[in-house]
């Protein structure tokens, strides 16, 4: 593993590992506020239960985070799994017209938290493409 997918996969894995442990006891409440919001890029998630949803989210970033932070699994499957995690997030970041200015593309105020996973997207894309 070279040093530079070792820094991508270092920091992107401990923030989705560190981000999914702190979702893994949400309450009912917050769970089902997850779940709306994430409905917004991906209107099947409304059908779910929440409790169902939060520990889905959360189970699947410590997937995510710890599988980019085992060297054993091959950077390209662990960033075809950061991928499809990332264009999840940026699915809802598109398709809610608050999170994105009237171009539809540049964050909006209530957008720039979740248009910083852009750098998730990167991430992937450089660990998928690399040699």
């Amino acid at each position: 593993m070279s040093l530079s997918n070792a820094i991508l996969r270092g920091v992107s894995g401990a923030y989705l590992l560190q981000s999914g442990y702190g979702k893994k006891d949400l309450p009912t409440e917050a769970a089902e506020g997850l779940k709306q919001f994430a409905a917004t890029g991906v209107p099947q998630f409304k059908e779910w239960d929440a409790d169902t949803f939060g520990k889905f989210v959360a189970w699947s970033e410590m997937g995510i985070g710890a599988a980019l932070l085992t060297p054993f699994v091959n950077k390209r499957v662990a960033g075809l799994a950061l991928g499809a995690f990332s264009a999840g997030l940026l699915t809802m970041y598109f398709k809610n017209p608050a999170m994105t200015q009237e171009d539809g593309i540049r964050p909006s105020e209530a957008g720039t938290g979740l248009s910083k996973d852009i750098f998730l997207a990167a991430i992937a894309g450089a660990l998928v493409t690399s040699k």
